[in-house]
C-alpha cells in the first residue's frame, strides 16, 4: 500500500477549474517533484495536501490516515517549508527549530538534544543564537528546513523553497536537502517550477500542466521517453523537426540537441553509418553555457539546436559556414500532440 495517495483531487476558483482529477501514490521515503509552469496548479495541490486548503472532491491519505482542512499539525505530523521560510522573526535559530517541540510538549532536554542533532545535520552549529535578520538566506532556509525535520514528520512538504536564494547557494543546498531526506528517510514532496532542481533531486516527477498530470515518472523516464510534447518543449530542450527532412514523412520529430553531432561540412561523407540522418545548413550562432556550447543550424529554413561538450574555448567553425549535421536514426522520437 502506498504511503501517500491523493485520490481524485478536484479543485476550482471562481469558476475556474485548477486542479482536474489528481491522483497520486507516493511510497515510503520517496522525494517527488511537483513541477510545472506558473499557475498550473502545483502549489494548489501541495496546500490541499497539507491540509491548508479544501479540495472541491477526492481525499489525501497520509500513513493510513486522511487528512482534513483545519486539522491540528500534531493529527496530521507534517512539516512544511514555505517559499518565504516564514521563520519567526522575534526568536532565536534554537527557539525557531524548537517550536514544534514545545508545542509537542517535549521535555527540555530531549529538546536541546534533538534541536542540536539536526543543526548538526544541516550544519549550523553555532548559530543558536543568531535571529533570522543576523543570519544569511541560506542559512534562514536551513533553519526553516530544520524547524520541519526535528519534528520527524510523517510527510516533508517544501514549496520552492531554493527561490529566494542566489545561484550558487541553491546549487549547494539542492545536495543539502537531498542528502539529508535520504539520511532520515522522509517521505518528501517537493513543488519547483525549475527542471533542473526536479531532475537532480527526485525519485520521480509529477508534470503538471492547466491542472492536469502530463506525467509521473523517474526523471530518466521524463527526459528520455516523454508522454507527450508538452512534457517534451517543458523538460530540456527538443528539437521538432518535420518528418520530411529527415525521412518520416507526415510526422513531426524530436531530437534532443545533445544527439545531434556537428561536423565540418567535407567531414560528413566519412562519419556515420548508412542510415544515419545526415543534412547539412548554415551556422547562426554560438554559445558557451559553461561546460556545454550551444550551435544553432539553419537547415532549409529550420532552426536546430546542437549541444556538445565544451572542451576548447574556441570554436572551429565562424558564423555562416555550411556546416553538417549528423543524427542516429534511434535518437529519433515521435510524440503524441
Amino acid at each position: 500500500m502506498s504511503y501517500v495517495q491523493v485520490i481524485n483531487i478536484d479543485k476550482s476558483f471562481q469558476g475556474r477549474q485548477v486542479l482536474k482529477k489528481i491522483d497520486l501514490e507516493i511510497a515510503k521515503g520517496e522525494f517527488v517533484t511537483l513541477l510545472g509552469p506558473s499557475g498550473c496548479g502545483k502549489t494548489t495541490l501541495l496546500r490541499i495536501i497539507a491540509g491548508l486548503e479544501r479540495s472541491d472532491g477526492g481525499k489525501v491519505i497520509v500513513n493510513g490516515k486522511e487528512i482534513l482542512e483545519g486539522q491540528s499539525k500534531k493529527e496530521q505530523n507534517i512539516g512544511m517549508v514555505f517559499q518565504s521560510y516564514a521563520l519567526f522573526p522575534n526568536m532565536t535559530a534554537f527557539e525557531n527549530i524548537a517550536f514544534g517541540l514545545k508545542i509537542k510538549k517535549v521535555p527540555s532536554a530531549e529538546i536541546r538534544k534533538q534541536v542540536e542533532e539536526v543543526m548538526d545535520i544541516l550544519s549550523i552549529t553555532g548559530k543558536e543564537n543568531n535571529y533570522p535578520h543576523q543570519m544569511s538566506g541560506g542559512q534562514q532556509q536551513r533553519v526553516a528546513l530544520a524547524r520541519a525535520l526535528v519534528v520527524r514528520p510523517d510527510l516533508l512538504l517544501l514549496d520552492e523553497p531554493l527561490s529566494a536564494v542566489d545561484a550558487k547557494v541553491r546549487e549547494s543546498a539542492r545536495t543539502l536537502i537531498r542528502d539529508v531526506q535520504k539520511k532520515m528517510g522522509i517521505t518528501t514532496i517537493f513543488v519547483t517550477h525549475d527542471q533542473l532542481e526536479a531532475l537532480v533531486m527526485s525519485d520521480r516527477i509529477v508534470v503538471i500542466d492547466s491542472g492536469e498530470i502530463m506525467q509521473y515518472g523517474t526523471p530518466e523516464q521524463i527526459y528520455h521517453k516523454p508522454a507527450n510534447k508538452f512534457v517534451a518543449q517543458f523538460i530540456g530542450t527538443y528539437n521538432f523537426i518535420p518528418g520530411t527532412l529527415v525521412g518520416f514523412p507526415q510526422t513531426e520529430v524530436c531530437i534532443r540537441p545533445e544527439h545531434v553531432l556537428l561536423v565540418g561540412k567535407n567531414e560528413l561523407s566519412q562519419v556515420g553509418e548508412a542510415d544515419d540522418i545526415k543534412l547539412r545548413g548554415s551556422l547562426e550562432n554560438f554559445y558557451i553555457l559553461g561546460n556545454t556550447v550551444r550551435a544553432e543550424v539553419a537547415v532549409e529554413g529550420k532552426t536546430i539546436v546542437v549541444d556538445h561538450l565544451n572542451q576548447s574555448a574556441r570554436s572551429q567553425f565562424a558564423l555562416n559556414d555550411e556546416v553538417g549535421l549528423l543524427i542516429e536514426r534511434k535518437s529519433c522520437t515521435i510524440l503524441e500532440s
